[in-house]
């Protein structure tokens, strides 16, 4: 091992719930909080690297900083070079598979890793890849909403100069998502995108009828209409849609993005950084999408994702869902509807008092 290669010392995850600025509504539960695991990988080179994932619910909470800190003592000793580590974590889960809490803490060492490497060279991770920080255009994320009594939420979006707005259909019928959409639509200007995702919540032929009759209103993607690992119902819903259809935070690593391009699931793709593989795995993807010229957004982690938007040749969209800025020193800015990405490293700082605030 190089002298230069700094090597792992510890592991440590820590479970929080963090309040966010306003409730997701999806269809099938709402978020009314944050569930986050924090992980800091501490260095010989007296460097901690720092990344967090999104938990969904607090029942995940503690088997995910168990399984963090499990796997990272077998590292500890070990160079951080990701590319070796994430082979290493591949290898060793096989046999047990990729997906769930076993990837999304893979996922979650992953950018830990890349964050240490950025920092120890000073440099923000952007600029580690051979890119440099810029502006990446952003979306407000929400969830459903009703368009009179949140309108002066979405009218605060667009203040911040947000060009893209998306809400979450599927808790009703067509009609429900229908009146939600319209109203929605008419408080945007025309060169505004509208986004709707249905969170996997309809079946094929649902979904078809659904977004014919949304097809009026301009939307700038359907995401998710059916469930994630149906790629073929995806590719039949895609067939006959006015719209195109986007979907991705929930295939797992770029094995899972090979086979949804091979199936033509989708017109775009966005994958979540803590569900592709981190930094390694949103790599691959982003070499598949090049090649096969399909736009590319992100979900979720919009402080990592500036920075991967940024050496992602079909760069599409930033999601703009501010979970962890409760606990960060330094949250995120969004500038004139864009979001750039900051260093050294992912530019990642707990506020300590605020962590112990929200500890589980």
């Amino acid at each position: 091992m190089s002298k230069s290669t700094p090597a792992i010392r510890s592991v440590k995850a820590r479970a929080i719930v963090t309040p966010i600025a306003r409730p997701v509504k999806t269809a099938f539960a709402a978020i009314e909080a944050a569930p986050l695991v924090l992980i800091d990988v501490a260095t010989d080179q007296g460097v901690t690297g720092r990344s967090y994932i999104f938990a969904y619910t607090r029942l995940t909470l503690k088997p995910l900083v168990l399984l963090i800190e499990e796997i990272g003592r077998d590292f500890i000793g070990k160079a951080i070079v990701p590319f070796d580590l994430m082979a290493a974590m591949d290898a060793k889960f096989r046999l047990l598979s990729w997906q769930g809490l076993v990837g999304m803490a893979a996922s979650g060492l992953d950018m830990a890793f890349w964050d240490a490497l950025g920092q120890i060279a000073n440099k923000p991770l952007v600029e580690l890849l051979g890119g440099s920080p810029r502006p990446i255009k952003a979306y407000d994320s929400y969830g459903a909403v009703d368009p009179a009594a949140d309108a002066t939420h979405l009218r605060r979006s667009l203040e911040q100069g947000f060009r893209g707005i998306k809400i979450k259909g599927g808790a009703g019928d067509a009609a429900d998502d229908e009146r939600m959409v319209k109203g929605v639509r008419a408080l945007l200007a025309p060169d505004v995108a509208l986004m709707l995702d249905f969170n996997q919540s309809l079946d094929p032929t649902e979904a078809t009828r659904r977004i014919a009759r949304l097809a009026p209103y301009d939307l700038c993607w359907i995401e998710e209409p059916v469930p994630q690992e149906d790629l073929l119902g995806h590719a039949k819903v895609r067939e006959t849609s006015p719209i195109p259809i986007q979907a991705g935070e929930n295939w797992w690593f770029p094995r899972g993005f090979a086979q949804a391009i091979a199936a033509g699931a989708s017109d775009f793709i966005m994958p979540d950084l803590m569900k592709v593989g981190g930094i390694t795995g949103w790599r691959g993807v982003a070499g598949q999408a090049e090649a096969a010229s399909i736009p590319m957004s992100s979900h979720i982690f919009p402080e990592a994702s500036a920075h991967m938007l940024a050496v992602t040749p079909t760069a599409h969209w930033l999601e703009v869902l501010d979970f962890a800025g409760a606990v960060l020193t330094d949250p995120i800015k969004i500038v004139d509807g864009t979001l750039t990405a900051r260093g050294p490293g992912l530019g990642l700082e707990w506020d300590e008092a605020k962590v112990a605030k929200y500890l589980v």
